[in-house]
């Protein structure tokens, strides 16, 4: 059973913590899902990752290609993985389930901690992931760097 992660963005914007957070994904080897709720959010975020470094680029496509099941990163607004993501990442208020969690080695909830509705979302997916007895991590960047400051054993 994976491990849910919550990642609460202070400071950094989606487009600066998502790219962190594949290229750590993809240095433990692991293919990653990141689910969306709006395509043309999806789409910007597809240009965007094209571009987010000098030294290079993540590798990754939009769920729909004849190769989505290749893809290191797939970002899609599906509840399929059709690339054996060992992670996924959910932003803009994706849902996550318990049963996603079950799937997985980890699911990240990232949300933007200046949206009010936002955080409400994120509070109740921690409650209903916990309750379900899913192991789960809460991390802010209140302080200038990432800091864990909740865990539920699950």
């Amino acid at each position: 059973m994976g491990q849910a992660m919550f990642y609460h963005l202070t400071r950094s914007p989606l487009e600066v913590a998502l790219p962190m957070l594949l290229a750590k994904s993809l240095q433990s080897g692991w293919h990653v899902v990141v689910r969306g709720t709006d395509a043309g959010r999806l789409d910007w975020l597809d240009r965007t990752l094209w571009t987010v470094s000098d030294d290079g680029f993540l590798p990754h496509g939009l769920a729909g290609g004849p190769h989505d099941a290749l893809q290191p990163v797939l970002l899609t607004t599906g509840r399929e993985a059709p690339n054996r993501a060992q992670c996924l990442m959910a932003v803009d208020g994706a849902e996550v389930s318990a049963a996603d969690c079950e799937t997985v080695e980890r699911a990240c909830i990232l949300f933007d901690g200046n949206d009010p509705k936002a955080v409400e979302r994120a509070r109740g997916q921690w409650r209903a992931l916990t309750a379900a007895g899913i192991a789960a991590q809460y991390w802010s960047e209140e302080g200038g760097r990432w800091q864990k400051k909740a865990e539920s054993g699950g």
